[in-house]
C-alpha cells in the first residue's frame, strides 16, 4: 500500500508561482512512476504531468507546457510540481498519483492522494 500526501496548494494571484509537493510511503522512492493530475469543478479528473521513476523523463499536458514543472526526490520519496506563470484556469484541486505501469506504456494509475486545493484569481 502506498499513501501519497499533497501539499503547497493554496491561493495566489494570475501570474504567480506555487510549487506542490507529494511526499509517497514507499519502501524504494522510485519504485514508481508520479504524476500530477488536476480536477476543476463540474469538470473531469484531468492529467497535467507525469515522470519517470528516475525522473529522466517527463511529460506534461499541452495546457501546463512551458509553465509547470514535474520533478522527483526519490531520496525524500517526494515528487514536485512547480508552477509559473499561473492562470484562473488552473483553478482546480490537485491530485498526485503513483504508477507501477512501465513508461512508454498506456499508464495505470494504482494510489491516488486526497488533493491540494490550488485557487488563482484574476
Amino acid at each position: 500500500q502506498v499513501q501519497l500526501v499533497e501539499s503547497g496548494g493554496g491561493l495566489v494571484q494570475a501570474g504567480g508561482s506555487l510549487r506542490l509537493s507529494c511526499a509517497a510511503s514507499v519502501r524504494r522512492g522510485n519504485g514508481y512512476i508520479m504524476g500530477w493530475f488536476r480536477q476543476a469543478p463540474g469538470e473531469e479528473r484531468e492529467f497535467v504531468a507525469a515522470v519517470s521513476r528516475v525522473g529522466s523523463v517527463t511529460k506534461y499536458a499541452d495546457s501546463v507546457k512551458g509553465r509547470f514543472t514535474i520533478s522527483r526526490d526519490n531520496a525524500k520519496n517526494t515528487v514536485y510540481l512547480q508552477m509559473n506563470s499561473l492562470k484562473p484556469e488552473d483553478t482546480a484541486v490537485y491530485y498526485c498519483a503513483a504508477s507501477s505501469s512501465l513508461w512508454g506504456g498506456v499508464l495505470r494509475w494504482d494510489y491516488w492522494g486526497q488533493g491540494t486545493q490550488v485557487t488563482v484569481s484574476s
